[in-house]
């Protein structure tokens, strides 16, 4: 049976996520925001109880949590959402990365039409971005910065503790999306300065659909984003629409569960990854890792085989190893991953690359077995 090494795209659920989720299905079917009867009032309460359980995770209060349907929204109404006052203040100009998530750079590129100005930092080979660069970028109009924590192609981990304090002094407010390392990064999130945090619940074995906008005070007040669409006063009137509980319940137990078991998710990630480095070192095969391993995600590596195009590895080793070659959001698009060729990678180099990524649940003996089946294919094509 074929292992599935794709959670950088999605997580299976936890079966005690699921347990919760039917629970509250059954038992908590009211409307959040109905407030004339006790099965509105129940329902509310789950959704708080989950938005503390969400606050814990990431150690903030719980009325700087705001639910949303999942990261690519939450990045939507961090940048979008400081278009009324960015037009008031005229500070009109964001730094971001060029490898960023689509939700984050096609939201700047499209502020970017309407009177802003963007700049795209470059990553170097390693696959990261130099903080003192970036902030040299920063000057007096500069309305935000948005860094990704670990970038979902590659793993690597982006210096966003060095810029956060740096710009925690400045009239600049920055956001960071941990889409990728929520859950797992717990106590390097809990560390970090920042404005505005984005994630999904289903990066860390919660449901997909749900996912959250953290909105920090600074002098007991909120960054002064606004709705970008128009509904009821649901979320504070941030994001409009009828609350779904029981994924919010998800996201909640699934922040529990991670909170409570990190430490040891953590060490089973790294000893997968290292046996996957020593049955890659042992193999004979001829790869190359993409980006400093030094800097990666214990849970994630991306590579390229010389010589092996990527679209024929996957489809030759379906049946041991489920894996991708890009973000999920682009997987219909052969062209060269946009992460590995702003990296310096080659057109050829990009399209031989592989990400394999796994999770606390990944079986480490059906790893080691698929993927030395893997590397028997990738030889016999080398």
């Amino acid at each position: 049976m074929a292992v599935y090494l794709d959670y950088n795209a999605s997580a299976p659920i936890n079966s005690e996520v699921l347990d919760e989720m039917v629970r509250v299905y059954k038992n908590s079917y009211g409307n959040a925001d109905s407030r004339t009867h006790d099965f509105g009032e129940q329902a509310r309460s789950v959704t708080e109880n989950a938005r503390h359980q969400t606050a814990d995770l990431l150690g903030v209060n719980a009325d700087e949590v705001f639910f949303t349907g999942g990261s690519t929204e939450s990045n939507n109404i961090a940048i979008l959402g400081l278009r009324e006052y960015a037009e008031r203040t005229n500070k009109k100009h964001i730094i971001t990365t060029a490898f960023e998530h689509h939700s984050v750079l096609n939201t700047v590129k499209y502020l970017e039409k309407n009177g802003f100005i963007a700049d795209y930092i470059m990553p170097s080979r390693d696959g990261r971005i130099n903080a003192e660069e970036l902030l040299s970028h920063v000057r007096k109009d500069t309305l935000l910065v948005s860094v990704m924590h670990v970038n979902n192609e590659t793993g690597m981990i982006q210096p966003v503790k060095e810029i956060g304090d740096e710009l925690a002094g400045e009239n600049v407010f920055f956001h960071v999306d941990a889409t990728q390392s929520c859950g797992k990064m717990v106590e390097e999130i809990k560390a970090l300065n920042y404005d505005m945090l984005s994630l999904s619940a289903h990066k860390f074995q919660g449901p997909q659909g749900i996912g959250a906008l953290v909105l920090k005070r600074k002098k007991y007040r909120l960054p002064p984003v606004k709705n970008i669409m128009f509904g009821g006063q649901q979320e504070h009137g941030l994001r409009p629409g009828t609350t779904p509980v029981a994924l919010a319940a998800g996201l909640g137990k699934a922040s529990v569960l991670a909170l409570d078991n990190y430490r040891e998710n953590h060490r089973h990630c790294n000893e997968i990854k290292r046996v996957l480095i020593e049955e890659l070192n042992d193999s004979g095969a001829h790869f190359q890792f993409n980006g400093d391993q030094d800097h990666c995600s214990v849970n994630t590596i991306n590579l390229q085989f010389k010589g092996v195009s990527s679209e024929a590895l996957m489809i030759s080793t379906k049946q041991y190893c489920g894996l991708s070659n890009g973000s999920a959001c682009t997987s219909k698009d052969y062209s060269p991953s946009y992460v590995l060729k702003a990296m310096g990678l080659t057109d050829e180099e990009a399209y031989n690359s592989v990400r394999i990524s796994w999770g606390p649940d990944t079986d480490l003996e059906s790893v080691r077995a698929n993927f030395n089946q893997l590397l028997q294919i990738v030889k016999s094509f080398q």
